[in-house]
């Protein structure tokens, strides 16, 4: 369905947000009622309070064909971050770009286990250094910022328009002045020194992607993705580079798919890492984040 096949002419902001509500549900898009609100408060550029205030005020034209250009989007299996360009994460917003992950709850898992391992040397107010490999929006790498005052970041990806991206979102969020971009392949151009290392590499194998959901498939870059024949190749290259660059008693967090943990773990522990805990689970019960630990001396 287009734009032009969606109509709102004439109706009222309530109006509209319910006939575009039944025009998800009819299509089984998850979550309609929310996605109907998000799409009018963002063709509008009303937050909740704003568009319950206007309610019964009656779309302009280019408020309809907006929102009809948005439905159409999302029907097409768009996600909504992308729509908006706009997702929160860890409570900080992110712009989104063509060339960046959209940020997950799965992926906060990352960050909690990362502040787990922290916490057991020490107060979350030392100095701290961290490195994100392959950083994409910097969702990672900023919301530990966001939660250690004294710590410094260095947030790598190759791709020149995913590290604009995450630049712009440090400075959105108040983190610039602690955190340095870098284009490399993850940390081919770092030297050591890190408390912490952390990455969400590309871990889906090749054969997979096809059969991936549509709002991941078509809209999600290919090279934050494709992790390789068999979903590995990231990880072959990050476990020894964090071997060589943490420093004693700092640690490696890493985010791994369905299933992969062990295999993950296996490759932690032969780059000489040690593995400080089991794999912290998400809210799904998947097995979500890895951790190795470089032995202190």
């Amino acid at each position: 369905m287009s734009a032009g096949d969606i109509d709102f002419t004439g109706q009222t902001v309530e109006a509209a947000r319910r006939s575009l509500t039944n025009l998800l549900r009819a299509s089984l898009i998850d979550s309609p009622e929310l996605d109907a609100r998000l799409l009018v408060g963002a063709a509008l550029n009303f937050d909740l309070t704003g568009l319950i205030s206007a309610a019964k005020r009656t779309l302009s034209p280019d408020e309809a064909a907006q929102l009809a250009q948005f439905a159409a989007r999302r029907l097409y299996g768009e996600p909504i971050a992308r729509i908006t360009g706009i997702k929160e994460f860890w409570g900080l917003q992110f712009t989104l770009s063509a060339d960046t992950l959209v940020p997950r709850p799965d992926t906060e898992t990352i960050v909690e286990a990362a502040l787990e391992c922290l916490d057991t040397r020490g107060p979350r107010s030392r100095a701290l250094r961290i490195a994100d490999l392959g950083t994409g929006s910097g969702a990672i790498i900023l919301a530990l910022l966001s939660e250690l005052p004294n710590a410094t970041g260095i947030a790598t990806d190759i791709n020149f328009a995913a590290l604009r991206a995450a630049r712009g979102n440090a400075e959105r969020n108040g983190l610039a002045h602690r955190t340095h971009f870098v284009a490399c392949d993850y940390a081919s151009a770092l030297h050591e020194g890190f408390d912490l290392i952390v990455s969400n590499p590309p871990y889906i194998p090749s054969a997979d992607i096809a059969g991936l959901d549509i709002e991941v498939r078509a809209h999600d870059p290919m090279r934050a993705l494709d992790g390789g024949s068999d979903g590995y190749d990231a990880y072959r290259i990050i476990a020894p580079e964090a071997a060589r660059l943490l420093s004693p008693g700092g640690f490696l967090v890493v985010e791994v798919g369905h299933d992969q943990s062990d295999t993950v773990a296996d490759l932690i522990s032969e780059a000489g890492l040690d593995l400080p805990a089991p794999a912290k689970t998400d809210l799904g019960g998947i097995r979500r984040a890895v951790m190795g630990l470089k032995k202190p001396r």
